[in-house]
Parts: C-alpha cells; structure tokens; sequence
C-alpha cells in the first residue's frame, strides 16, 4: 500500500494547507509519461522519509480548481508547502536523488522558512 494520499479540490485544504510540517504535492496528468514515470521515484521517496514529511498526488482532473489557483499548467509538477504555505515549486521529471536532494534541503530549512525568501507571494 502506497504512503501517498490522493487528495482532490475538496479535501485539498484540510491534506495540505492545514498540515503541520512539510507537504510534496504532486500535480499529475493520467496521459503524461514523465508523471508515469516519476510515479515510483514518489512512492520510494515516500517510503524513505516515513514521519518527516507527507506526499499526496493531485490528479488534475480532480483538482482543476486548486491547479488552477496554484498556476498549475504542466506535470508533474511538484508544490512543496511548509505549514500550509508554498515554499517551493518544481516542475518536471526528478529521478530519486535529485528529489531527495530538493526534500532534503527543504527539511534542513525547518519551520522558520519565509515563502518571500523563494521569490512566491503569500497572497
């Protein structure tokens, strides 16, 4: 069984912006081979990080309104949200390191991370 919750527009608020700690949020398109094939790079990543951060996967079809209020226009893309705030935004294919790598520097930042420092609005 996979660590990663789906998520859709309603259940969006309360899986990720209430969530204490650090969320990955992974936008993705049914049709999209770099989703298929970031799909088992999450699920192992998930797995390494039990307990340090949450994963959930947004199928587009079912989150239109949250893609669209995060300017959600390719896949995967990945929204990285630090106590219900957007910190960080990476779009495309990662294999496992390069993941881990932006995971870790994320939870190396710790709960005192300004969304202003990464160039995003709170707004």
């Amino acid at each position: 069984m996979s660590a990663i919750a789906a998520v859709n527009d309603r259940s969006f608020e309360n899986e990720v912006v209430r969530s204490v700690g650090l969320v990955v949020v992974d936008f993705w398109s049914e049709g999209s081979q770099p989703c298929q094939l970031l799909a088992p790079v999450l699920d192992k990543v998930a797995s390494d990080y039990t307990g340090k951060l949450k994963i959930v996967k947004c199928d587009i079809r079912q989150t239109a309104f949250v893609g669209q209020a995060y300017g959600v226009k390719s896949f995967p893309n990945l929204l990285f949200f630090r106590n219900g705030v957007l910190v960080k935004r990476e779009i495309g294919y990662l294999n496992e390191r390069q993941l881990s790598e932006r995971i870790n520097a994320e939870l190396q930042e710790g709960p005192n991370l300004s969304p202003i420092r990464h160039g995003l609005s709170t707004k």
